[in-house]
């Protein structure tokens, strides 16, 4: 059964290729991808959109899209990721919304359902979440959910911050 989460206001859900649109729609817009290495071209989404689809039969999870609950309407994407880093792999909660939805605190919220999820269901014992130094909005979310800043490493070319937090004794 595919993955699905709630939270008081979002909905969490795998993405299927029919939410290409909305995909490529967010990943194109020049204030929503500043903080990445290009512009996404709708071909990058259509990749962007497959990867996930991977990795939800890999690891069990990915990026979700993230819906409102009240309409259904998609307003991003956060989940949790394999990365590389310092060679090896490490959870990532990841969160990605749409400019229209911004500043209305759906980031946080749908970031700490994923972060209770990573403890919780697949029992990770740490979670990070690696941003750019100039992506203050992102560390805000990142402080909020109880991650706090730990190193800098180099990630997709580019100077991260690794974000981190470990699971509480009670998710032991």
């Amino acid at each position: 059964m595919p993955f699905r989460a709630e939270t008081p206001r979002l909905a969490l859900r795998e993405m299927a290729a029919d939410d290409l649109d909305f995909v490529a729609t967010m990943l194109a817009h020049p204030e929503v991808n500043r903080y990445y290495e290009r512009t996404f071209t709708r071909a990058d989404a259509q990749a962007w959109l497959e990867r996930q689809r991977a990795r939800y039969g890999r690891d069990g999870h990915g990026l979700w899209l993230v819906t409102l609950r009240a309409d259904g309407t998609p307003i991003g994407q956060v989940g949790l990721v394999m990365q590389e880093v310092e060679g090896g792999p490490r959870p990532e909660i990841g969160w990605l919304l749409h400019r229209p939805f911004w500043g209305h605190g759906y980031a946080t919220e749908a970031a700490s359902a994923t972060r209770d999820l990573a403890f919780s269901r697949w029992r990770y014992p740490e979670v990070i979440s690696l941003i750019r130094p100039v992506n203050e909005p992102s560390q805000r979310v990142a402080t909020r959910i109880g991650m706090a800043p730990t190193r800098r490493v180099q990630f997709h070319g580019f100077e991260h911050i690794v974000f981190a937090v470990t699971a509480p004794p009670s998710a032991a």
